[in-house]
């Protein structure tokens, strides 16, 4: 009889709602995205701070223990190759920045340049962000990137959910610049959720 007791009590132990779980995981995003704003302070580690956030957020999901800590040590084992896809895509924006200095100086074929190198660098966004949500330590960085350039184009789906959270980034930015850093975790969630629905079908 007296062992039923504690056993009655840790069945009967309160369980987190399912409100209360959301919840938590949304301001885990929110704290994510602040990390991810910090440590893409050196402006090239951008790829790597995203991978430490989703790999965080995928921890986080399943019921892994995981903290700063954690996310410092993925970054620092993704920025080994991470930085240099961080240096393209900035080049890559500078292209692009380029192109539409083109448009507006009224250079003959400058719009249609510029539409293609707008496109061109949100797909690359895009198949930059769905990298770094299935990044595991050890991961070629160049291989992460073409793979995920498939699955840009083979979900569009996805694809144009991800456009919608950058989009939602750039309005908070020029609306109100600190909403940004903490969208950048959602931004990352939603990669995490692309990438899972994607393997899933």
């Amino acid at each position: 009889m007296g062992t039923s007791q504690p056993r009655a009590k840790a069945r009967k132990a309160p369980r987190e709602s399912a409100f209360a779980e959301r919840f938590a995981v949304f301001a885990e995003c929110l704290l994510t995205g602040v990390w991810i704003a910090v440590a893409s302070l050196p402006v090239v580690t951008y790829p790597a701070a995203f991978a430490a956030g989703a790999r965080h957020l995928r921890r986080r999901t399943t019921h892994e223990a995981g903290g700063w800590r954690e996310f410092t040590a993925d970054f620092r084992t993704a920025v080994r190759g991470g930085w240099i896809a961080g240096a393209v895509g900035w080049a890559a924006a500078a292209a692009v920045w380029v192109d539409v200095q083109a448009v507006r100086a009224g250079i003959p074929g400058g719009p249609l340049v510029g539409a293609v190198g707008l496109f061109a660098l949100i797909g690359l966004a895009v198949a930059g962000l769905r990298a770094a949500a299935v990044w595991e330590p050890g991961a070629s960085w160049r291989v992460l990137l073409a793979d995920a350039g498939r699955r840009t184009v083979l979900d569009p789906a996805g694809s144009f959910l991800l456009v919608g959270g950058l989009a939602v980034v750039a309005c908070s930015a020029w609306l109100v610049a600190p909403l940004a850093v903490p969208v950048l975790g959602a931004v990352a969630a939603a990669a995490v959720a692309v990438e899972e629905r994607h393997r899933l079908r």
